[in-house]
C-alpha cells in the first residue's frame, strides 16, 4: 500500500466533524435561553406573590370577608399558574394526568399552609388567638402538601418519624402560642392596628375631628356692646294728634 492511500485511509476512531453552527441557529439558541430566564423568574416570583396574597388574606379574613375571599382567590391562582409554568411548562419530561391533577392539588393545598404559617407569625401581635391556631395548622399542612408534591417522596412519610417531629413541633407551638395570645389579651395594643372583628378598621392618616369654638368674655372692665334701643310702640286709638 502507498504512502497516498495510506494518508487517505480513514481511522475507524475517527469521528466526523460536527456541522458548524450557524448564526441564525445561535440566535435561536440565544433567545430560547432569554425566554427561559424569563420564565423561570415569573415562576419564581409567582410563588412569593400568591403565598403573600393568601398569607394577608386567611389572616384579616374576619375583618372583611367578601374582600379577603377575592383575594385569597387571586393568590391561589398566582401560585397555580407559577406551578403549571415551574412543573409542566419549563420541565423536559412532563407528567401524566394523574400526576399533574396530584401536583396541582398539592400546589393549592401548599400555598394556603404557607399563606397560613407566615401570615400568623407576621400578624401575631394585632390577632393573638387567630395567629395561635395559624402558625401550628399551616406548619402541618405545608408539610403535608410538600410531601405529596415532592415526586421523589413516598406519601407514607407524612407518618415517618419526620412527620411526627412535624406534629410535635405544631402541638408545642399551639400550646404555647395560646399561652402568649392569652396573656396579651389584656395588655395595650403596640403598632398599628387593623381594628377587631365587627369593628370597622382604623383609617391610618385620617383628618382630626373638628373642635367646638372656645367661647371668649369680654375683658374685665370693658361694657358690653349696647344694643340699639327698640322705638317706643305707636299708640293707634283712632284720635288724630
Amino acid at each position: 500500500m502507498t504512502s497516498t492511500q495510506l494518508l487517505g485511509a480513514r481511522t475507524p476512531d475517527a469521528a466526523p466533524a460536527p456541522p458548524a453552527v450557524g448564526r441564525a441557529a445561535r440566535r435561536k439558541q440565544h433567545s430560547s435561553r432569554k425566554r427561559s430566564f424569563a420564565a423561570r423568574y415569573l415562576g419564581y416570583v409567582g410563588y412569593f406573590v400568591g403565598a403573600g396574597l393568601i398569607s394577608g388574606a386567611v389572616v384579616h379574613h374576619p375583618l372583611d370577608p367578601d374582600r379577603y375571599t377575592r383575594i385569597a382567590v387571586y393568590g391561589a391562582l398566582v401560585f397555580l399558574a407559577a406551578t403549571v409554568l415551574n412543573e409542566f411548562l419549563l420541565t423536559r419530561e412532563r407528567p401524566g394526568l394523574p400526576r399533574m391533577l396530584a401536583v396541582i392539588g398539592s400546589s393549592l393545598l401548599l400555598s394556603f399552609g404557607i399563606g397560613m404559617l407566615s401570615g400568623g407569625l407576621q400578624h401575631f401581635d394585632d390577632f393573638p388567638a387567630r395567629g395561635a391556631v395559624l402558625v401550628p395548622a399551616g406548619l402541618v399542612v405545608s408539610f403535608v402538601a410538600y410531601v405529596i408534591k415532592d415526586a421523589d417522596t413516598p406519601w407514607h412519610r407524612i407518618f415517618g418519624l419526620v412527620g411526627l417531629a412535624v406534629l410535635a413541633v405544631a402541638a408545642l407551638a399551639l400550646f404555647g402560642l395560646r399561652e402568649v395570645a392569652a396573656s396579651m389579651e389584656g395588655a395595650p395594643g403596640g403598632g398599628h392596628s387593623h381594628g377587631t372583628e365587627g369593628e370597622p378598621a382604623d383609617s391610618h392618616g385620617s383628618a382630626p375631628e373638628p373642635t367646638a369654638p372656645v367661647p371668649t368674655t369680654p375683658a374685665q372692665g370693658a361694657s358690653p356692646t349696647p344694643k340699639p334701643s327698640s322705638p317706643a310702640p305707636t299708640h293707634n286709638d283712632g284720635h288724630a294728634h
